[in-house]
């Protein structure tokens, strides 16, 4: 049975340049980066260029690159060494209900801190509406995270727009954008922003690995103290062949972006249609379909809980999601989906189709039949 891998939004396969990139440098890199002999500073120099290339891929040339474990420590870094070298290092945050988990809870840690948070609803389409940001911020707001694309929606969110209310109306706020779903699938054009998280995971890279960037002259509270690493932010030797590998995803994506994107899209509105055809009473959760990111598709067959249809695909080699990976094992409601206003049976029988530059037509055709095998036996019972 071959396998049809459509959780692209969880993890991706590794490219094949990734891991031979890796691979030669656990056997040939393995040399500490901060040693001071030829080897040592050689592969500081890989390292080097390997900022240089995710700071491409994001659109950030020039900008500060500071590779972490991946996205949730890159979101955490974010807000928790930021904001003690805001100008309002004590006073108010603001983010959305569609945040990811890492978001959340992170921002939910420093309110019992003492930072008062105000939660921006989202509406139907995942969206944020700038006007009711604009009425949150303050002249005590010291820090603003949304993030650019939802994970579990594709909602693209108007972070150019969103940037530039924060900067009339506070400009000493600081604007942290999560863009983990958005690396090579969506662009920041003109974004006012002062940090960006990123993770190498969601673009065929390595798992365990990811970067906060920020942009020149931000100052940043270190998170793991010790021997100075990454600028001193986060000490521990680097993990190289992370890192290394994670620079070749970036180079890859930088170089056929416009070409994956465009694949990916063409590929998500052929499964909407099909669906479209022949599910009648299917609906599409959040954008339009050639609206949001070209790579999520989220999906409600309602009738038939998600999490059965799930397995049934599954059987067949195929598989998707219910949501986040990250909130998989709670069998809670999304409350990404809950904070659009879907109904309780909408949720309960959503789909989260991803997609990547790897997924073939084929693997479109045979999800379509197979959703057309098993959703009507299903909700027979």
């Amino acid at each position: 049975m071959n396998e049809i891998y459509l959780d692209n939004s969880a993890t991706t396969r590794p490219f094949d340049e990734v891991i031979a990139r890796m691979a030669k440098a656990m056997s040939e890199e393995y040399h500490n980066p901060s040693s001071l002999y030829r080897p040592g500073v050689s592969v500081r120099e890989r390292i080097d260029e390997a900022r240089s290339a995710v700071a491409a891929l994001a659109g950030l040339s020039g900008w500060g690159v500071f590779f972490t474990s991946g996205g949730t420590e890159s979101n955490n870094l974010a807000l928790t060494g930021a904001l003690p070298a805001s100008r309002n290092s004590c006073g108010h945050l603001i983010t959305s209900a569609g945040e990811h988990p890492s978001v959340m809870r992170t921002i939910e840690a420093l309110s019992e801190r003492g930072y008062e948070v105000t939660c921006l609803n989202i509406d139907g389409r995942g969206q944020v509406d700038p006007a009711a940001l604009r009425d949150a911020l303050r002249p005590d707001t010291a820090l603003v995270s949304i993030m650019q694309v939802n994970n579990e929606t594709g909602a693209i969110l108007p972070i150019g727009e969103l940037g530039r209310v924060i900067r009339e109306r506070a400009p000493g706020a600081l604007f942290h954008v999560d863009g983990v779903q958005a690396l090579g699938r969506a662009a920041l054009r003109q974004a006012d922003i002062d940090l960006y998280s990123v993770s190498a995971h969601k673009v065929h890279g390595p798992k365990g690995v990811g970067a906060l960037l920020a942009r020149p002259g931000l100052r940043l509270h270190p998170a793991v103290l010790g021997g100075g690493q990454e600028q001193g932010l986060r000490s521990g030797t680097e993990n190289t062949p992370g890192i290394l590998g994670f620079a070749k995803a970036a180079e890859i994506y930088a170089q056929r972006q416009q070409e994956f994107a465009g694949r990916m899209m063409e590929l998500k509105i052929a499964l909407a249609q099909g669906i479209a055809e022949r599910i009648s009473d299917a609906c599409f959760n959040g954008p339009e379909p050639g609206e949001g990111a070209p790579h999520i598709l989220n999906v409600s067959f309602p009738g038939l809980r998600g999490e059965v249809l799930l397995h049934a695909l599954e059987a067949d080699g195929i598989y998707v999601s219910t949501g986040s990976a990250c909130a998989a094992t709670r069998h809670t409601a999304s409350p990404v989906l809950a904070a659009m206003g879907l109904p309780p049976e909408r949720m309960e029988s959503a789909i989260r189709f991803s997609l990547s530059p790897l997924t073939t037509p084929s693997d479109i055709d045979e999800t379509l039949r197979a959703l057309e095998r098993h959703v009507p036996r299903l909700r027979r019972f």
